[in-house]
């Protein structure tokens, strides 16, 4: 898949315009109410399924399948992201009028971190093909993890936010939307400017696992990139559509980590058909691997989300006193 540099930079300028304008239009602080924040999400997603369109009108359904693939995998990994976006968000004491420019913010500076470790990923495969069994051994590790770990099990502050408030001077409370303030003389940061870099910080951390898991599903950076832009476009508005929700997910961590083991084993195989290894075959490649196309990723990577929320969220009624099960 080859593509332009007029269409990168379109792309790019597209993306950049419709963060832009998300902030514009959400500049006034206010308190987000769940219907405005899922018009806005129902609004990011018709984008990316447009988007999709667009490459299966112009690369054929291939490339299509690997994108909505990439792009439902990462916003499924996302929705992690939001149980430690709320604890640092309570660690801040951030005003809920002001929670949704802070959250947006981050997002954008995570976005452009994220470009740089896709670049760094994409340069990684090119050079070196048998950094795809690193990549799936990691994704096997992180989903063992996963599987042993609850739902917002993180509950302490993330460790950036403890060293944020050792190494950056900071005011003592919010002074409106100013990220800096200048009190008796000294230049400081307002908590507002802590938190916003907290959660970029915090989603690079979540990234490290998010990025090799669509480098399974696509091997094109192009799609990568776009379905980690798309995803996270809409994280912001996310928030606050599920909010309490999200302790309902009792299942979210077994169904994300079910996702990461069918990736990366996936990924192993693939690499052993491809590439060789002394230790495998006689050194040489095995030549073989089941193949998964982009739709029945897309498939897999589905049903599994769907029965996790399902069974998370539908009550499951204890039987009545009295019955027996005969």
């Amino acid at each position: 898949m080859t593509i332009p540099v007029w269409v990168w930079l379109v792309v790019l300028a597209g993306i950049a315009a419709i963060f832009v304008a998300s902030l514009v239009m959400g500049r006034t602080a206010h308190q987000i109410t769940v219907g405005e924040a899922a018009r806005w999400v129902a609004g990011y997603v018709a984008l990316a399924v447009l988007f999709g369109l667009g490459v299966w009108l112009f690369a054929g359904s291939r490339y299509a399948g690997e994108f909505f693939a990439g792009y439902v995998t990462e916003y499924a990994l996302s929705v992690d992201n939001l149980f430690v976006f709320a604890i640092i968000l309570s660690a801040f004491r951030v005003p809920r009028e002001l929670q949704g420019k802070v959250v947006l913010i981050g997002i954008g500076i995570a976005l452009v971190l994220r470009g740089g470790l896709i670049a760094a990923g994409a340069a990684l495969i090119h050079h070196f093909s048998w950094v795809f069994y690193l990549f799936g051994v990691f994704l096997l590790v992180t989903a063992v993890n996963l599987m042993r770990s609850a739902p917002g099990h993180v509950t302490d502050e993330p460790r950036s936010v403890r060293l944020l408030r050792k190494v950056l001077p900071m005011s003592e409370g919010y002074v409106g939307g100013q990220f800096l303030v200048r009190q008796e003389g000294r230049r400081l940061a307002t908590p507002l400017l802590a938190v916003v870099v907290a959660l970029g910080i915090t989603d690079i951390v979540f990234a490290l696992d998010s990025i090799p898991a669509i480098f399974g599903l696509t091997k094109e950076s192009f799609l990568v990139f776009t379905a980690n832009a798309f995803a996270l476009l809409g994280l912001s508005e996310l928030y606050f559509v599920l909010g309490a929700l999200l302790n309902r997910l009792k299942y979210l961590n077994k169904g994300l980590a079910l996702i990461l083991l069918f990736i990366g084993a996936k990924l192993i195989l693939e690499a052993m058909a491809e590439n060789s290894l002394p230790f495998l075959a006689g050194g040489q490649p095995i030549g073989w691997a089941p193949e998964f196309s982009p739709a029945v990723s897309l498939g897999v990577v589905g049903a599994i989300l769907l029965v996790t929320v399902v069974a998370s969220i539908v009550p499951v009624r204890a039987p009545r006193k009295g019955t027996s099960g005969a």
